[in-house]
């Protein structure tokens, strides 16, 4: 009886790896609040990043505000390499990144040690 009870656990858990990391999951995107000129996203880190995709609007100076709520190591800083940006980000304190916007495309950013990650859309 206790090989069943291990041979479904040890299926549960396979099942539950292949979800995380081959699994589709929903992303949020949110796209870029232009005030006069400038346009401004905050981003929280807990756990992640939310929002994980950010649309922004091409020429226009953008900066994200990003609050990390996690105490994990992982996520205390913020990688964007295409920018050459590598910031601290201290917990329970709001961090502002300026982002170039004069050139579109897709770009990535992840947490030091690249296990989470986001995605900036310039358009």
């Amino acid at each position: 009886m206790i090989k069943i009870f291990v041979l479904l656990g040890g299926l549960l858990a396979i099942g539950f790896i292949f979800w995380w990391f081959f699994g589709q999951h929903t992303t949020q995107t949110v796209a870029a609040a232009v005030s006069g000129e400038r346009q401004r996203v905050d981003v929280e880190v807990n756990g992640g990043y939310s929002p994980e995709r950010i649309v922004l609007k091409q020429g226009v100076p953008a900066e994200l505000h990003f609050t990390r709520k996690d105490a994990s190591s992982c996520l205390d800083r913020v990688v964007f390499s295409d920018f050459g940006i590598n910031q601290e980000l201290p917990q329970n304190q709001e961090r502002v990144i300026q982002i170039d916007t004069s050139r579109p495309g897709d770009y990535q950013w992840a947490c030091g040690m690249d296990m989470f990650h986001g995605q900036l859309i310039i358009k």
